[in-house]
């Protein structure tokens, strides 16, 4: 089964990716490496600004680090033209934290448990780190940022 194919049995609609607010690429490939640039939490295309534990909950930000690694999905796809071809490896995930907040895995199990749905456990599974933080850009509860492996074919592309 295609990773699209997958998608669709999943429900997931993969947005149009948008550019880079700053001097920055979303995507940048060395070698048979493609390391994904932060992206934020959004909800209908706005990001969700606020403290997870004040003002946010755990399930919302669950949703919203979700939200971000379909968006992740989708640069990952622009840059590639396809997402048959690739392995998740490292998923980093920033979570705008209240002071007294200490379940930010909770919270990246959103994206976590997303590209395991997507990819299976064989090319799904990665490492990663949850990251509780006082501020993201734009106010944001949520950015991650990944690296994806390219295998197979578009590997010696």
């Amino acid at each position: 089964m295609s990773i699209d194919d997958r998608l669709a049995e999943l429900r997931i609609v993969i947005p149009e990716t948008t550019a880079p607010v700053a001097n920055y690429v979303t995507a940048r490939r060395t070698g048979n490496l493609l390391f994904l640039s932060g992206h934020l939490g959004k909800r209908d295309g706005a990001v969700v600004a606020g403290a997870v534990g004040d003002g946010v909950d755990t399930d919302t930000a669950y949703d919203l680090a979700r939200r971000a690694a379909i968006d992740l999905l989708g640069t990952a796809r622009a840059t590639l033209g396809t997402l048959d071809e690739v392995a998740v490896i490292k998923l980093t995930g920033f979570v705008r934290s209240a002071p007294s907040f200490t379940e930010q895995p909770a919270v990246v199990n959103g994206a976590s448990d997303l590209l395991v749905a997507v990819f299976g456990p064989e090319r799904g599974r990665h490492s990663r780190s949850a990251i509780g933080v006082a501020q993201l850009p734009l106010g944001a509860a949520v950015e991650l940022e990944a690296i994806f492996e390219v295998v197979g074919a578009l590997a010696s592309g």
